[in-house]
């Protein structure tokens, strides 16, 4: 699935103006040709906006993949991340855009091989303690499942795109741990899902460093803005129900695409608080 960004054709426009005016030669920055793989975290869900050719996958205009292309000016764009896809769904299904000439690969994958929703419907509908059970059993298989997964993953991403930079973004702490109006949501299953996140990360970032990736930490970017805090980055209980726990337009535009532009050497993006 291919958005092109208008970038793309300001640039060229651009460039063709500059070509008639006599002016100091210029080095050109290289072409962009980026891929965005991964799950919902990286299609956009919880924005609320989704491209109609995107089926299921509710991939979106206000997911970070898209504002990124748009924000450089891609000269191509491959948007292939999916709402609900696991490591396998990565390796089967979302490898197909990648090539030598892809410079730029972003992954977000493996809260869902972890079981991501059922923890969070356990830790809202349930008991303090279930909520531990079920955080507990999430990083049982990040700690013992995920590792060999991931290194599958990223083995197939470097084989098919041998020259280009691979991002790996991790996952935001998603509550804040102050007063919060959600019945039942208490401080003591926020701070649990909270731990659950950063021991989730902690294997991510060690898979895609010895991968050879770059890791890029959203945590402390979405520290005081996660569920229940006074701006809220990521989505409390929603209607839609799949609309809740994901990032969303604040949290991508703000969180998410401050922390790819670091990760990709654009540190002038502003980190708006």
């Amino acid at each position: 699935m291919r958005h092109l960004p208008q970038a793309a054709a300001v640039a060229a426009s651009a460039l063709a103006v500059s070509c008639t005016a006599a002016a100091v030669p210029a080095l050109a920055a290289p072409a962009t040709e980026y891929v965005a793989l991964g799950d919902s975290y990286a299609s956009g869900v919880g924005t609320r906006d989704y491209f109609p050719d995107s089926g299921d996958c509710k991939r979106g205009p206000k997911a970070y993949p898209q504002l990124w292309a748009d924000e450089h000016g891609a000269a191509k764009f491959s948007f292939d991340a999916c709402s609900g896809a696991v490591t396998d769904d990565v390796n089967s299904g979302q490898l197909g855009s990648l090539s030598d000439s892809t410079t730029l690969v972003t992954i977000s994958v493996g809260g869902n091989d972890v079981g991501f929703s059922k923890t969070m419907e356990s830790c809202l509908l349930g008991s303090d303690d279930a909520c531990d059970k079920a955080v507990a059993a999430g990083e049982d298989k990040a700690r013992g499942e995920l590792p060999a997964k991931l290194d599958t993953t990223y083995a197939n991403i470097r084989k098919a795109a041998p020259n280009a930079k691979v991002v790996v973004l991790g996952y935001p702490r998603i509550n804040d741990l102050g007063d919060c109006g959600i019945p039942g949501y208490s401080a003591t299953k926020r701070k649990r899902i909270n731990e659950g996140a950063d021991a989730l990360d902690e294997v991510i970032s060690g898979r895609a460093e010895a991968a050879g990736f770059t890791f890029a930490d959203p945590r402390q970017v979405f520290d005081g803005h996660g569920v229940c805090s006074d701006q809220e980055w990521i989505n409390g209980p929603s209607n839609p129900l799949t609309e809740s726990f994901h990032p969303n337009v604040d949290g991508h535009a703000k969180g998410y695409l401050a922390v790819l532009d670091q990760a990709t050497g654009h540190s002038s993006a502003t980190i708006r608080r």
